[in-house]
């Protein structure tokens, strides 16, 4: 009967060590997948915010630039790049909108297996993982400013800016997280 017990106790940490494995796995295969989604999300911010700088003097599309309308990019080369380093392989960026703003969710497979454990056929398997990101605006232009003369921009917490589209100053121009928010959606 010991003999039995004490075989049964160690088949059961070997089990319990291969779920073990594959939370890891999972886990690792996650922050991979965050990662890619917040590297895509991010590359498109700073797409938006070189659109509004460009455009800053033809202020009639300051404003889709603001709202993160207009996005050019996929973040694919971002997000492939971020999954490389976190030693997994994109499968898959695609856009999307949450509650209307741009938003990318990745999808990845991890290089490496779970590893040998007592269950058989987990040598073979790769988590695979997806995440999605935001990118939501922080700020806008405030009402009733006339854009032509001076572009007065509101962002969250009272920070203002104040651009003179005749007269650009790069060096007072926001950067890309002072106009968006980069985040991952819940």
């Amino acid at each position: 009967m010991y003999v039995v017990v004490v075989g049964g106790l160690l088949f059961l940490a070997f089990a319990y060590f291969a779920f073990a494995q594959a939370a890891a796995a999972r886990n690792s295969g996650q922050s991979a997948a965050d990662a890619a989604a917040l590297a895509a999300a991010q590359e498109v911010r700073d797409e938006l915010t070189d659109g509004f700088i460009r455009d800053l003097s033809s202020p009639e599309r300051l404003i889709d630039w603001l709202d993160g309308r207009g996005a050019v990019g996929s973040g694919e080369a971002a997000a492939t790049r971020l999954a490389g380093e976190n030693d997994s392989t994109l499968l898959n960026v695609s856009p999307t909108l949450i509650d209307g703003y741009p938003a990318f969710s990745a999808e990845i497979r991890t290089n490496y297996s779970v590893g040998d454990s007592i269950i058989p056929g987990t040598e073979n398997n790769h988590a695979r993982a997806n995440a999605t990101a935001v990118i939501e605006p922080r700020c806008q232009i405030r009402s009733g400013s006339d854009p032509s003369k001076l572009i007065e921009i509101e962002c969250e917490g009272g920070v203002r800016w104040e651009i003179d589209p005749k007269d650009i100053v790069e060096a007072d121009l926001p950067y890309p997280n002072d106009l968006f928010s980069v985040h991952l959606a819940e």
